[in-house]
């Protein structure tokens, strides 16, 4: 760690001692349910972050009640709590609302700690997980209300983002009742030109705004401290009281196997800690005990990699025009082209499209930019670590580099020349694609009958190679 990052670290602090999780409000005007939270930074800085469902009361589950309600908007302020908080990482974290268990309290703790992985880790911070902070407590708190079981349909709510994991997920549970709804959280071109394609009504669609408090970017802006933060984790709780409003049993995520690999080999500092199989576990377990355990969390994908899911996506030619991967260029609804999320994605379609079909997806051929070989090193496990993104893991990105090199035989691009000649002789020869494309992670909690069906559509992915 660098003394200027130790010393902005233990600066902050020794200055901003106690983040404090003041109150939630809510209500509900105009087919609206707004939910406002205040933390407050030792007193000095106030944030009130908003988050508004739009979605109708007349709607709602008719086993909803009050204390169900407020427990599953605490839960989401606890984890959008660490958006704040992150900015001088107080030693406590004084919470007002309600009072943890031991064992919520370690849940939290887990989650802070793995989910801000990355943020540590760019802003150059060690300290002890122990030491890096504490809970406190309002003199009147109560514990959380108490877990409730409740009656829900045994239909399914699929987030969808405007990639193609969300699509193939989508896709795969149309077979699986007409009464399912999708939830976007900020709506943007991608996840709009996505469900339009899908041809959903807009009874089918929940859309969640999520508004950043303004004071935060401020800070981070005078010289507090910023980074990622684990929005898949925010992304549950918030899926999970739209499934309890609504009364839908599943929440059927698009997470695939490949977000378990570490982000840096050898930690477990992990940019999709959020997405891996390991906070899918430690989520069921905590929503089921402490807040209803009627909820089924969990990821459609799970058994499948990246390349497989490239492969199926390859498929749905309808969408190939309007999904985007790419964060950078999200706000603009492009692919940049420029960035190492776009390159992944390239790569990972490319034993599955043609040329031509991928210059209609991203406008130019990657692997004739030679900007991109810094992050071509990173995808491969050339260098020590992968990019800070949702990318897949390297053995998945070898097999279909390897797979593209030797079925060319033709003068190669930039970057699949720089491979062969420089990359691939490091390379586990045991590497190919028609093994990757036959994988299946036992770890999940899909059904038998949503298991044997996954397992039946990946059955002949070979074929889909050009």
């Amino acid at each position: 760690m660098s003394h200027k990052s130790i010393n902005n670290f233990e600066k902050l602090r020794q200055e901003y001692p106690v983040f404090t999780f003041e109150k939630f409000d809510y209500n509900f005007i105009n087919d609206k349910l707004t939910i406002i939270f205040h933390f407050n930074l030792n007193n000095k800085y106030n944030f009130y972050p908003q988050l508004t469902f739009h979605i109708k009361k007349s709607h709602f589950h008719y086993e909803l009640c009050d204390e169900l309600l407020q427990n599953a908007i605490f839960n989401i302020g606890m984890i959008e709590l660490v958006s704040y908080w992150k900015a001088a990482c107080s030693p406590e974290i004084h919470i007002k609302p309600f009072k943890l268990t031991k064992k919520q309290e370690d849940f939290w703790k887990k989650l802070y700690k793995n989910g801000l992985g990355e943020f540590f880790y760019t802003n150059k911070i060690r300290c002890n997980a122990d030491a890096l902070f504490k809970f406190s407590y309002g003199k009147n708190a109560h514990p959380t209300p108490k877990t409730r079981k409740i009656n829900l349909s045994d239909s399914f709510l699929i987030p969808v983002g405007g990639g193609k994991d969300s699509i193939v997920g989508l896709e795969i549970l149309k077979n699986y009742g007409k009464s399912n709804k999708t939830l976007v959280v900020n709506h943007r071109g991608a996840t709009q030109n996505v469900l339009k394609t899908a041809e959903l009504t807009d009874e089918n669609k929940i859309e969640v705004q999520r508004t950043i408090y303004p004071l935060l970017l401020e800070l981070n802006n005078q010289g507090f401290l910023n980074g990622h933060t684990p929005f898949s984790a925010l992304l549950a709780f918030v899926c999970s009281l739209n499934a309890i409003l609504y009364g839908i049993k599943n929440i059927a995520l698009s997470n695939e196997s490949s977000a378990n690999e570490s982000t840096i080999p050898g930690t477990k500092i992990n940019h999709q800690y959020s997405k891996s199989f390991e906070f899918e576990n430690d989520f069921r377990q905590y929503f089921c005990e402490f807040v209803s355990p009627s909820v089924n969390y969990f990821s459609l994908l799970r058994p499948l990699n990246e390349l497989q899911i490239g492969a199926l996506f390859s498929g749905y030619t309808k969408y190939h025009k309007v999904f985007r991967s790419c964060n950078a260029g999200s706000k603009s609804d492009i692919w940049c082209c420029n960035c190492s999320k776009c390159l992944f994605t390239f790569i990972i379609l490319s034993p599955f499209l043609s040329s031509e079909d991928l210059l209609k997806i991203f406008g130019s051929n990657l692997f004739d930019n030679e900007n991109l070989k810094g992050y071509f090193e990173q995808l491969t496990g050339f260098s020590k670590e992968k990019p800070f993104e949702c990318v897949g893991t390297i053995n998945e990105v070898n097999a279909a580099l390897l797979y593209l090199v030797k079925k060319n035989n033709g003068k190669l691009p930039f970057l699949l020349d720089y491979y062969k000649n420089q990359i691939l002789p490091n390379i586990d020869s045991r590497v190919n694609i028609e093994s990757v494309l036959t994988e299946f992670d036992n770890e999940h909690f899909l059904d038998n009958n949503i298991e044997n069906a996954l397992k039946s559509i990946i059955e002949n992915l070979h074929s889909r190679l050009i």
